[in-house]
């Protein structure tokens, strides 16, 4: 097969995705996201990468979110918000992170395949995605992606479809969003 029919397959499955997703949970984590003073994201490995991409575009819209694990990372306190992405849900530093968040009165929210997993089970919101876990045995979602591939993009576009209806709540648009852009590169 040809590299544009990979893609080709990989957008059809993407596409799939979609009505798999809870409207009701997407809007209740973009009003807490709206009534948080700080934002938290962490995840770790690819689902990471695509946290610190959603925190860079929360930034451009004046939120004030951090990536959990920087060296800027500001202290959580009672009442805001960490989002946690993971696949399994089983990852132990983010199960920590997600317990330390609990006792100091933080919501926190699970971007998962599995909802039932330890964060899962500590989490205030939970969306679920549809995806296969790195062990594709396991998975009731067929892909041809390798490991959790399919979960890490439809994650990182289920962040950006939040930042839209977070730009439509707040009246905001690229134009606005562009002067929070970085400057110094």
């Amino acid at each position: 097969m040809k590299t544009t029919q990979y893609l080709a397959e990989v957008v059809q499955e993407l596409n799939r995705t979609v009505d798999l997703i809870s409207d009701e949970e997407a809007e209740k984590l973009v009003n807490k996201i709206l009534e948080s003073k700080k934002i938290f994201v962490a995840g770790a490995g690819r689902s990471g990468f695509m946290g610190k991409s959603f925190v860079m575009r929360m930034m451009h819209m004046g939120i004030d979110a951090y990536v959990v694990g920087e060296t800027v990372t500001a202290n959580l306190e009672k009442d805001d918000l960490l989002i946690i992405g993971s696949g399994s849900g089983e990852t132990k530093t983010l199960i920590s992170i997600a317990e330390k968040a609990k006792s100091l009165g933080g919501t926190v929210a699970a971007v998962t395949i599995s909802p039932d997993s330890t964060i899962g089970k500590l989490a205030d919101i939970i969306i679920k995605l549809p995806g296969s876990p790195k062990d594709q045995s396991e998975s009731e979602y067929k892909t041809i992606q390798p490991m959790g591939s399919l979960f890490e993009q439809t994650m990182l576009l289920f962040y950006d479809a939040l930042i839209l209806r977070f730009m439509e709540k707040k009246g905001l648009d690229s134009t606005k969003m562009y002067g929070k852009h970085a400057n110094l590169e």
